[in-house]
């Protein structure tokens, strides 16, 4: 695995930086809460992720749609052991979606 496609938060930091342009971007990893869980690894680290992400390019789409592009985005990632992503998206002006 190079090291550009591995699960950590600062790759997929980047990897969303570089898809949906945001304006305001948090990748947490909270691997280690979910030691134990099915798809936990024994490092305690890169499998579970929290992403709360503010971007232009949900404007006008559904949760489900926002969604689908951050997985679409991360979607290398998961094939090398990301596991499972809690997702929050708002536009940067905080309007909900429909």
């Amino acid at each position: 695995m190079t090291q550009d496609l591995m699960p950590n938060a600062a790759n997929l930091e980047a990897r969303l930086r570089q898809r949906l342009a945001p304006t305001a971007l948090v990748v947490v990893d909270e691997s280690h809460l979910h030691a134990g869980h099915v798809g936990a690894n024994e490092s305690g680290f890169g499998t579970h992720f929290r992403v709360r992400v503010a971007s232009h390019s949900f404007a006008g789409k559904s949760r489900v749609a926002c969604h689908r592009l951050v997985y679409d985005s991360l979607q290398d990632f998961i094939a090398q052991g990301l596991h499972a992503l809690a997702i929050e998206t708002e536009t940067p002006d905080a309007n909900p979606r429909p």
